[in-house]
């Protein structure tokens, strides 16, 4: 596993829903490092409310906690030079459609966050174009950002891992 000694530059960690991939993406990161953890969730309550909790419970308290659901190119931009990971971008596209935003936009502008910024960024994403396609319009059409949005962030990115059964696999 990769400590953040060894990580640089941006790195995209994707996977299906609970494939392992927040956890890789945790554990790029050494215990004693100074990093900075983003996390995209709304706390609504009840289910979202354990899963949070689950989630803090295995990183521990060795993270500067930063609550962003929609404007991760500021939080980017202005990142004090600590290691970041983004966890996630799949809930932070989903929050986008959510307030009606321009996604286009918005992914292009994350993606030119993502390849300079001056520190090492591991970005995480849920894979969703493996399943069959919705029914549902709404459900489509995140599919099919998602898909983009993944695409773009991987271009942007030197490292890409793709995450399957806890099982990490390097693809760029």
């Amino acid at each position: 596993m990769a400590h953040s000694s060894d990580i640089s530059g941006t790195t995209l960690v994707l996977g299906g829903a609970r494939s392992g991939k927040s956890a890789f993406a945790e554990n790029m990161f050494d215990a004693q490092s100074r990093a900075v953890y983003v996390a995209t969730a709304e706390n609504l309550g009840g289910e979202m409310d354990a899963r949070i909790k689950a989630h803090q419970k295995r990183r521990g308290g060795n993270w500067t906690t930063l609550e962003e659901p929609l404007n991760l190119v500021g939080v980017i931009d202005v990142g004090e030079g600590a290691p970041m990971l983004v966890d996630c971008l799949t809930l932070w596209l989903s929050n986008l459609m959510h307030q009606d935003r321009n996604l286009e936009k918005e992914i292009a502008a994350l993606a030119r966050a993502a390849e300079n910024a001056p520190f090492p960024l591991v970005l995480v994403s849920n894979e969703v174009g493996g399943g069959i396609v919705p029914e549902n319009k709404m459900a489509r059409e995140f599919c099919d950002f998602a898909g983009t949005l993944n695409q773009e962030i991987a271009a942007a990115a030197d490292h890409v891992y793709l995450v399957t059964a806890g099982l990490p696999q390097k693809l760029k």
